[in-house]
């Protein structure tokens, strides 16, 4: 701790031997023991009390990191889910100007099945289960 020599601890020990005399010197050197280890045990508390520092500080900094990291992981999802939400959205607006039946389109009379036509033919199943009818997107969905 100090990097004292054995040599310099003799020197001390003569010294204090001589100034503070035979009958004295163990009670002191007792004395200076406990204050010694008081100041160790003291030295050792502030080490520790800044190491916790440090690491609560770190703490804190790694969670103000994951904070913001969060934050823009979210505004990126919040962009793409706009994103998402416009293309399906013009999808659909596509699909539904195609389902609109346009009057400059027009079928063939070849191709028209008349109403008493359509009646005469009756589906054919080998299960006696009517098909279901096929409709459109939107009421597909509706019935959900």
């Amino acid at each position: 701790m100090f990097d004292i020599a054995f040599s310099e601890l003799v020197v001390i020990g003569v010294v204090a031997l001589i100034v503070i005399g035979p009958e004295k010197l163990p009670k002191v050197a007792r004395t200076v023991g406990l204050l010694v280890g008081r100041l160790q045990r003291y030295v050792a508390n502030v080490k520790d009390d800044i190491s916790r520092e440090m690491q609560l500080e770190d703490l804190k900094k790694l969670q103000q990191q994951m904070q913001e990291n969060g934050q823009k992981i979210q505004t990126e999802l919040m962009l793409s889910k706009d994103a998402v939400s416009k293309h399906l959205d013009e999808v659909r607006e596509t699909l539904l100007e195609a389902q609109k039946p346009s009057a400059d389109t027009t079928v063939p009379e070849s191709a028209s099945i008349s109403t008493s036509q359509a009646s005469a033919v009756e589906p054919h199943s080998e299960s006696g289960i009517e098909p279901s009818p096929v409709l459109p997107p939107d009421t597909k969905e509706r019935q959900k």
